[in-house]
């Protein structure tokens, strides 16, 4: 007589069928269209936590943008110029900076602006 692994065959579903708890129709109920849909929903968590970085590094840009260009600095000028200053902030402080600081990103963009020359 052949045997089938009933118990652990059970958990295995009963694992997948958590995993898709909140899924919407079959997606939630079929064990086949419950694999496609997790499966799915994994890659598209996978790429959605690589595009947050993404959208995020725009969004200091564009905040470091406007507040430099107010200064009278435009942000490749501005980059360019802690470049050569030596001066090592990433932009999500240099946007922490514009933001909560604005006397200290002012400082720090006029030594941008005079290792610029």
């Amino acid at each position: 007589m052949r045997a089938y692994n009933g118990a652990s065959r059970h958990q295995m579903i009963k694992r997948m069928k958590k995993r898709a708890r909140g899924f919407y129709s079959g997606r939630h109920k079929m064990y086949r269209v419950i694999c496609e849909a997790v499966r799915r929903a994994e890659q598209m968590a996978f790429r959605g936590r690589k595009e947050k970085k993404r959208q995020f590094r725009a969004l200091w840009i564009k905040r470091i943008g406007i507040a430099s260009r107010a200064l009278g600095v435009p942000y490749s000028r501005l980059i360019a110029g802690l470049q050569k200053a030596d001066i090592r902030l990433d932009r999500k402080q240099l946007s922490e900076l514009a933001i909560h600081q604005p006397a200290a990103f002012a400082g720090v963009v006029a030594q941008a602006k005079a290792a610029l020359g």
